[in-house]
Parts: C-alpha cells; structure tokens; sequence
C-alpha cells in the first residue's frame, strides 16, 4: 500500500465456514454473514448492509452534530438507507436514504437538514467515483 492518507480501515478473516466471517475496525469487532436461505447463517448483517449502515450513521451523526451546533431541539434523527441493484447489467446500484427527525423544527430547517444530510461524509464517498486495488499476498 502508498502513503496516502487512510481515512478508514476494516479487517475480515474467514477461518473456514461458508459465509459467517468475523469483521474488526480497531478495538470493535462483529460478524458478516448471509441470510439462511442462501446458506448462511444469519449470525450478523451482510456485507451491503455494512454500506447501507455505514451511510445511515454517518447521516444521522453529521446531522446530530448540525442540530446541536445550531441548538435545535432535536429528539430523535432516524435515518434509514436501501440499497437497490441496478435493473440492467452496467446500470448503477442506487441508495435510498430517508431521514425523519422529531423535534420541533420548522420547514425551513428542515430544507436546510436535507441539504445537510447530503452533505455527509460517506455520502460525498459514495457520490463519486471510487477505486478497488485488490492484492494478494
């Protein structure tokens, strides 16, 4: 690997079951897997609901940290993200995020939390075009 800047990291390690694979970033540690019906075992998301979590919490803590700095009364920031295939071989997979927040907010800052969410950090990620280096050591 270069020197560029790392801005995240993630490990998995299959030590011989099918799908079950343990995962760890740092100190934390889960599991991936796959649905029974298609052979595993169901003992933790897979790995798309990974990018669909990840995009979910990034929006809701960029927009927890927006509220806050502005002192809106905020309750709950729900945020929930889909992802969807493609309908054609080539056709780009889309994510459907929709954010709901209770509190009292008006319209106008509500517009203004849309925008924000956008804004997140995975979503400007995932926004653009990306590279996968795959090595085999």
């Amino acid at each position: 690997m270069n020197n560029k800047k790392i801005i995240a990291s993630g490990e998995a390690e299959n030590k011989g079951e099918l799908y079950t694979t343990p995962v760890r970033s740092g100190e934390h540690a889960w599991v991936a897997d796959e649905l029974k019906s298609v052979g595993g075992r169901n003992a933790g998301p897979a790995p798309g609901d990974y990018l669909c979590i990840a995009l979910a919490s990034c929006k809701a803590i960029t927009l927890r940290m927006y509220v806050q700095r502005k002192q809106w009364k905020v309750d709950v920031i729900n945020v929930k993200a889909n992802l969807v295939r493609g309908e054609v071989p080539g056709a780009p997979n889309t994510f459907y995020c929709e954010v709901n927040v209770n509190g009292d907010i008006n319209e106008d800052q509500k517009k203004r939390l849309l925008q924000i969410a956008k804004a997140c950090p995975v979503s400007r990620l995932l926004g653009k075009p990306n590279e996968v280096i795959t090595v085999v050591g």
